[in-house]
């Protein structure tokens, strides 16, 4: 069997029991997925979320450097600016989230940890042009939609934070979230 052949075998194995939550059988798996070709970064973010649900940080920071070298993803920089924002970093956590959205603006995961640590660090004006960028790629994102109107109250730009959760309320009348923001902006 060739190696191009057997990584794949083993990192969709990896993948399999990592969604079934059995995560010996999944680092086992991803861990022959890397040892039979290094040039790829999914086996070694597999290992680092393995790492990340057993709470060994540092090991999972580690996996995430080892991809973001291997193959430079959204993905790798998405784990490693959560893990920055564990340990409290917060600058570098942000630093880390923008590097993953310059790869892939509609990554979820990096957009929203963008605006918790945007928060936290007083960057909301640089948290909404990366959710407003995601919405370019798809304004159907409520989600999205909703987490920029709130950084817009949080703004004081009331009238534009409105517009965004009437958007929602037009499609989802029944969205609880977005009609207890809008009271709010009323």
């Amino acid at each position: 069997m060739s190696n191009n052949l057997d990584y794949e075998i083993n990192k969709e194995l990896g993948e399999c029991y990592l969604f079934m939550g059995e995560l010996d059988k999944a680092e086992q798996y991803y861990q022959k997925a890397a040892n039979s070709n290094g040039v790829h970064a999914e086996p070694y973010i597999g290992l680092a979320t393995i790492a990340v649900q057993k709470g060994e940080l540092k090991k999972a920071g580690t996996l995430y450097e080892k991809a973001a070298k291997v193959e430079p993803n959204d993905k790798a920089f998405a784990g490693l600016g959560h893990i920055e924002t564990e340990l409290g970093s917060h600058e570098r956590a942000f630093g880390l989230f923008e590097q993953s959205l310059a790869i892939n603006p509609g990554n979820i995961i990096s957009l929203f940890g963008l605006v918790q640590t945007a928060y936290s660090l007083g960057k909301i004006e640089e948290a909404v042009h990366y959710l407003e960028s995601a919405l370019e790629l798809d304004p159907s994102k409520h989600e999205v939609r909703f987490s920029l109107a709130g950084c817009l109250k949080s703004m004081n730009r009331n009238e534009e934070a409105q517009k965004h959760l009437e958007h929602i309320l037009d499609s989802d009348p029944e969205n609880e979230a977005a009609k207890e923001l809008l009271s709010q902006l009323i």
